[in-house]
C-alpha cells in the first residue's frame, strides 16, 4: 500500500503492467528495499510494451513516456524515472516537466564513473550495440567507455532465469563470458544495460567479474532520485533552462498531449 506521505516517485518500466506482472512485482519490491526514509516508488509499465528491438519501437515507446510523465507531474508525483536504460524521450521529458527526471542509463553511467575510470556495458541484444554507442557519446562519456558487448536474450528467456536456477546460471555464464573482453579493455565497472538484467543480478550482492564490480542500476536509479529530490529541497535548483532542458512553453505541452500518434 502506497504511503499518502511518503514523497513519491513514479518509475517508468517499458514492460507490460499484465503480462508481466510477475516481474513488474520482482521490481517493485527492489525498489522497496532500497527505498529510503519518507520515499516511495511506484512502478508503472506500458501498454504496448517495448518488446520490438527496433528504433520505430523505442520512439513510439518515448511518446508513450512522455505523455506518462507529464500525467505524473499533473497528478502530483515528486519525481519520474525513466526505467529503460536506452531512456528514449529524457531530453524532451526534462523540457516538458519541472520535477526531476532521471535515467536510468545516464545515472548509471554517471555513478560508474564515481567508481572506476572506465566503464563497459553488457547489452541484451546486438542490436542495441550501436543505440548504445550512440548514447554514450551523447552523454559525453566516450572518453571513459571500455566498450559494449551484448548477450542474445528475449523476454521469455529472462523471465525463466527469475525462476529457474538452471536458466540463471545459464544466463550468468553467459553475461560473464561478455564481460571478461570488456575488462581485459580496460572496464573497471560494469553496467547491465537494461532494467531485466540489472533486475536479474541484483540477487548477488557485491557481485564482481575478474575484479570489477557488476552495477545494480535500478538501486542506482532510485538513490539518483532521491538525492535530486533532497537536493531541490536544500537548494531550489532542479534543472538548468538553458541550452538542451528549455521549458517547453504550456502551449507546446498542450499541443503535444492532445495530438494523435
Amino acid at each position: 500500500m502506497t504511503d499518502k506521505t511518503a514523497t513519491r516517485v513514479w518509475y517508468q518500466s517499458f514492460v507490460h503492467p499484465v503480462e508481466q506482472a510477475a516481474y513488474m512485482g520482482r521490481l517493485q519490491a527492489e525498489l522497496d528495499r532500497v527505498a529510503g526514509p519518507g520515499f516511495s516508488f511506484e512502478v508503472h509499465g506500458l501498454d504496448p510494451p517495448d518488446r520490438h528491438f527496433h528504433p520505430l519501437t523505442e520512439l513510439r515507446c518515448a511518446v508513450q513516456t512522455i505523455r506518462h510523465a507529464v500525467d505524473a507531474e499533473r497528478a502530483g508525483y515528486d519525481a519520474f524515472v525513466i526505467g529503460h536504460f536506452q531512456e528514449p524521450g529524457l531530453l524532451e521529458i526534462r523540457g516538458a516537466v519541472d520535477i526531476p527526471v532521471i535515467g536510468l542509463g545516464e545515472a548509471a553511467m554517471l555513478h560508474a564513473l564515481s567508481m572506476g575510470r572506465k566503464f563497459g556495458l553488457v547489452t541484451i541484444d546486438p542490436l542495441f550495440i550501436d543505440w548504445h554507442e550512440r548514447q554514450v557519446r551523447a552523454h559525453g562519456f566516450d572518453h571513459r567507455f571500455a566498450g559494449v558487448r551484448a548477450l542474445q536474450m528475449d523476454l521469455p528467456r529472462f523471465m525463466k532465469a527469475f525462476t529457474e536456477e538452471a536458466t540463471y546460471a545459464e544466463v550468468r555464464r553467459e553475461f560473464v563470458d561478455q564481460v571478461r573482453p570488456l575488462v581485459a579493455a580496460g572496464a573497471e565497472v560494469v553496467i547491465p544495460a537494461g532494467g531485466l538484467p540489472m533486475l536479474l543480478f541484483s540477487r548477488e550482492s557485491g557481485f564482481a567479474i575478474d575484479g570489477a564490480p557488476v552495477m545494480n542500476g535500478i538501486a542506482v536509479a532510485a538513490k539518483a532520485a532521491e538525492m535530486a529530490l533532497d537536493l531541490r529541497r536544500h537548494t531550489g535548483a532542479v534543472v538548468s533552462r538553458r541550452g538542451g532542458y528549455a521549458r517547453a512553453s504550456a502551449d507546446a505541452v498542450r499541443e503535444f498531449m492532445s495530438s494523435r500518434w
